[in-house]
């Protein structure tokens, strides 16, 4: 996912740059509205992240000036403004979300992840079916098979696996798991995921030629080969 962040302050722009690119995403960072405009005009960026009290030009008029000119990839407003008034008027100017300061990052990350899945995703129906490499997994019967093997996978190890393929080629973070697979807000400080994920490579990697799932070090873990 390539991601244009306008953004004025440099600490909290130069944070999540950094968490996105650790996140497996790249990251583009503009300072300030003029400057993201034309950004955003002659760039290619999957979704944008506008920060609503721009100097030069504020979000807002950046969002309205984008969709008039026909503009059509999602946009996350990111204020610290966060009455009902100021949220609708942000959604109204053309965004597609609207996230308050101060924020979780993996929040973040999930609001963007979602925006983009809905963008590309196909006009016909419904993916029931994942596929990385020689694995796939059934999205309706959930049946996961690696080559012609059947892998037999616990509910937890399912909805794991589910997810790291839905983010395949991506770095999927701990707090992404935590969040995503077990509902954790928060970082419980065990070992849970560790486990599951050893568990899940005995299951998906152990007899095979080829390993599909990664750990990357310092940052998370990734199912394939790097996006």
């Amino acid at each position: 996912m390539n991601v244009l962040l306008i953004e004025d302050d440099k600490d909290v722009g130069g944070f999540i740059c950094s968490q996105l690119v650790a996140a497996g995403h790249a990251c583009v960072h503009k300072h300030n509205g003029e400057e993201g405009l034309k950004e955003a005009l002659h760039g290619s960026h999957d979704v944008l992240v506008v920060d609503r009290m721009l100097p030069v030009m504020d979000g807002l008029t950046l969002i309205q000036t984008l969709r008039k000119g026909g503009f059509d990839s999602p946009i996350l407003v990111l204020s610290a403004l966060a009455e009902v008034d100021d949220r609708i008027r942000g959604l109204h100017s053309g965004a597609d979300d609207y996230l308050t300061k101060p924020f979780s990052m993996a929040e973040l990350l999930a609001r963007l992840e979602v925006m983009h899945r809905r963008a590309v995703a196909p006009s016909t129906g419904a993916v029931t079916r994942l596929t990385v490499e020689d694995l796939r997994m059934d999205l309706l019967t959930q049946e996961v098979f690696r080559g012609a093997a059947p892998i037999n996978l616990q509910p937890r190890e399912y909805k794991l696996l589910e997810y790291l393929m839905r983010h395949a080629g991506q770095v999927v973070t701990r707090a992404m798991l935590l969040e995503h697979v077990w509902g954790y807000h928060f970082d419980p400080q065990t070992n849970v995921i560790d486990v599951h994920v050893s568990r899940l490579r005995q299951k998906i990697d152990k007899d095979f030629d080829t390993t599909l799932l990664d750990t990357v070090r310092g940052a998370g873990y990734r199912l394939g080969p790097a996006a």
